[in-house]
């Protein structure tokens, strides 16, 4: 065989491009195959974690829904307890990271390759959320109470505004008691003057003739 160049090259120097091909593709299926088995290792390992806090889940009261308690199959494993915290693997895919969403960013609540340490903190935590709700349910009804009993004077108010208004008897001041007996003495004393007046024109009518 010769090259370009005329001179005749050994089988060893010769390239095949289906060759590196080939090359690059079990290099890929082995790299995929290692990240599988990691991906395995952290699921089996949150899978403990999941089956140690299986009671825990049990015993949270009927109608509380706050918690997922479920472990998702993305590229990275996450057991979510609630919808804002969850345990991870870290790089070592040994060590438990319990990790919870804020509203000043991503906190770590605990970091631990110990089970037994995470499961209880886990459970720790979920007694707390269920204290926490309690706590906002006992505030709203509370809060309504103080509505309600705000409320009852406003309605006794505006039934007795609508009842119809009942005239007071009208007071007898002196003045308005005094007023007949003085109009009756009034005329007895222009009576009176009358009369004199009539007996002082008779009289002097008749010593005038």
């Amino acid at each position: 065989m010769t090259d370009a160049s005329g001179r005749q090259g050994s089988p060893s120097n010769v390239r095949h491009l289906a060759d590196a091909i080939r090359k690059v593709r079990l290099a890929e299926a082995e790299r995929a195959d290692v990240v599988v088995e990691l991906r395995d290792a952290e699921r089996a390992r949150l899978d403990l974690l999941a089956d140690e806090l299986r009671g825990v889940f049990a015993e949270v009261p009927e109608g509380d829904d706050q918690f997922v308690a479920q472990i998702d199959t993305g590229s990275q494993p996450r057991f979510w307890i609630d919808m804002t915290s969850f345990v991870s693997m870290a790089r070592d895919r040994r060590t438990y990271r319990f990790l919870k969403d804020t509203r000043l960013g991503r906190t770590v609540i605990l970091e631990t390759a110990d089970l037994d340490d995470m499961a209880d903190c886990v459970m720790h935590y979920v007694a707390e959320r269920i204290i926490e709700r309690d706590r906002a349910l006992e505030g709203d009804w509370l809060l309504r109470r103080a509505a309600a009993q705000a409320e009852t004077p406003r309605r006794e108010r505006r039934r007795i505004g609508r009842e119809p208004a009942v005239e007071a008897p009208l007071a007898v001041t002196p003045a308005a008691a005094s007023a007949p007996t003085g109009w009756i003495v009034a005329a007895f004393l222009a009576g009176i003057l009358v009369g004199v007046v009539a007996l002082l024109g008779y009289a002097w009518v008749h010593v005038g003739d």
